[in-house]
């Protein structure tokens, strides 16, 4: 059976999707290892001292929810774009460099959101990181979709413009949340929380 010489260079998505839920999966994994165990002082009640801990507590749970859906986003993605090549590899695992940061973003905020001198500075880093992950996924995206170069045949029009419009908002609404840190930090928080949960909602067809 005659190969198309236009397709000849591409394989199918398995092993980079693969990879890519290994990535999720060990990044969401390591946001848990740094809600540390606390140490008691003489006297300490250990009730106390893990309810000291709730900000370790929130950002886990934030970050954990937010990389749970941009797996299952990435997953969904994935359904609509059926032959990768190396360009497309490539700006994946750009994305995924993105993704492995977070634990570390998530540690600085749970550590920092308390500290009125460093909390926004902890916010603008977690905010950041999320930023620029929304910017690469459009751009994987964008390089999968622009003139249906790596779409599945079976996927409409419509539902790629849907895709393409919907992804677009990432990057400017968690950027929004930066200059919004300077007059609230929990504001931008709560922003990037509201942006977790309209991710959630799932593609029209």
């Amino acid at each position: 059976m005659a190969v198309d010489p236009e397709l000849s260079h591409h394989s199918n998505t398995s092993r980079l999707e693969a990879f890519s839920d290994g990535v999720f999966a060990i990044a969401i994994t390591l946001l848990i290892l740094e809600v540390g165990v606390p140490h008691l002082s003489a006297n300490e009640s250990l009730a106390a001292a893990l309810r000291e801990l709730w900000p370790s507590y929130f950002a886990y749970i934030l970050s954990f929810i937010t990389i749970g859906i941009m797996w299952a986003n990435h997953h969904s993605q994935f359904r609509d774009i059926d032959r990768a090549d190396h360009t497309l590899s490539v700006l994946n695992l750009l994305l995924l460099m993105c993704i492995s940061f977070v634990p570390f973003t998530t540690a600085v905020l749970a550590a920092y959101m308390r500290d009125n001198d460093q909390a926004l500075a902890a916010t603008l880093a977690y905010g950041s990181n999320f930023t620029v992950l929304a910017v690469f996924w459009n751009v994987v995206w964008r390089y999968a979709s622009h003139d249906r170069r790596l779409i599945d045949e079976h996927v409409s029009d419509a539902r790629v413009r849907m895709r393409t419009r919907r992804n677009v908002f990432g990057p400017f609404m968690y950027g929004a949340g930066l200059p919004l840190a300077f007059v609230s930090t929990w504001a931008a928080i709560g922003l990037w929380c509201a942006i977790g949960l309209y991710f959630l909602l799932p593609i029209s067809e």
